[in-house]
C-alpha cells in the first residue's frame, strides 16, 4: 500500500518521487494526483514529468533549480493533494472483434487455461482495466486487472509485426498495440479504434488513470465502426467511473 513518499536523485537533472513498491491502484492514484498538481502549478525549472506504476520522475534544469529546492516544492504540493484530488477517471469503451484473423491466438489461450474461446472473451471483456501508465510506444497502455484465469505465456518467437489495434495477452497482462510493431503477446482480437494519431488533438484516446472496457463486436460491426471512423462519423463511448 501507499506509504510516505521517498524523494530520490536520478542523476544530476532529475528527481524521482516514490510512493510505494507494488503495483497497486492506491499508489498509482497518488502518482497521478501529484503529476496533475505539478502540471497545474509547475515549479520553476521543471522540464518534464514521467509517471509510472509507483513513482513520478521529474526532470529539471539544474541551472535553474536544485534537488533540495525542488524536493521542498514538491513536498509542499504533495501535502496539499488531499485538498486537490484528481478529477473522476473515465471508462473508455473499446470495441473489439475477437478470434479469427484478428485473434489468431484466442484458441491457444483458451486451451492453455482449460476454457472455451467464448469463455476467454467473456472473462476478458467482463471488467474495467485501469490504465496505470503509458509507454513502450506512443499510445501503449499498461493495464491492470486482468483475471488470472486467462493468463498465457508470451510467444516463444515474437512476431515481426503485430497490426495496429491488436489486443493481446502476455502472462497476467493485457494490452493494445497502438501502432504496428513487433511483439510477442498472444493476440486474441483487434479494435478498429486508433489509440494514437499524431494528427489528432489530443493524439491519444486514453490517459493514465482512465479505465478501458473491451466491448465484443462482430466482424460486420467492426467493419461498420471502421468505416464510420474513416468518415469522422463515430464517437468513442466514454462514461465516468463511479466505483
Amino acid at each position: 500500500m501507499a506509504g510516505e513518499a521517498r524523494y530520490l536523485a536520478a542523476g544530476e537533472a532529475a528527481l524521482v518521487v516514490e510512493f510505494g513498491d507494488a503495483i497497486d491502484p492506491a499508489i498509482n492514484r497518488r502518482v497521478r494526483e501529484l503529476c496533475l498538481a505539478v502540471d497545474r502549478d509547475t515549479p520553476e525549472g521543471v522540464r518534464d514529468l514521467v509517471p509510472t506504476y509507483r513513482s513520478l520522475l521529474v526532470a529539471y534544469d539544474p541551472r535553474v533549480t536544485t534537488f533540495d529546492a525542488l524536493r521542498a516544492r514538491l513536498a509542499g504540493l504533495e501535502a496539499g493533494l488531499a485538498h486537490t484530488p484528481a478529477p473522476p477517471p473515465r471508462v473508455v469503451e473499446i470495441p473489439t472483434a475477437y478470434g479469427g484473423e484478428f485473434g489468431p491466438d484466442l484458441a491457444f489461450v483458451a486451451e492453455h487455461n482449460g476454457l472455451t474461446p467464448d469463455d476467454v472473451v467473456a472473462i476478458h471483456a467482463g471488467t474495467d482495466y485501469l490504465v496505470y501508465m503509458m509507454g513502450f510506444s506512443p499510445g501503449f497502455t499498461y493495464l491492470g486487472g486482468m483475471s488470472e484465469r486467462i493468463a498465457a505465456p508470451r510467444l516463444k518467437t515474437p512476431r515481426t509485426a503485430c497490426p495496429a489495434g491488436s489486443v493481446g495477452i502476455a502472462q497476467q497482462q493485457t494490452g493494445i498495440y497502438p501502432v504496428e510493431s513487433p511483439g510477442g503477446w498472444q493476440l486474441i482480437g483487434r479494435t478498429p479504434v486508433s489509440l494514437f494519431d499524431p494528427s489528432r488533438r489530443p493524439p491519444v484516446v486514453v490517459e493514465a488513470g482512465d479505465s478501458i472496457r473491451f466491448a465484443p463486436v462482430s466482424l460486420d460491426e467492426y467493419a461498420r465502426i471502421q468505416d464510420a471512423i474513416r468518415r469522422g462519423a463515430w464517437t468513442l463511448r466514454v462514461r465516468e467511473k463511479t466505483a
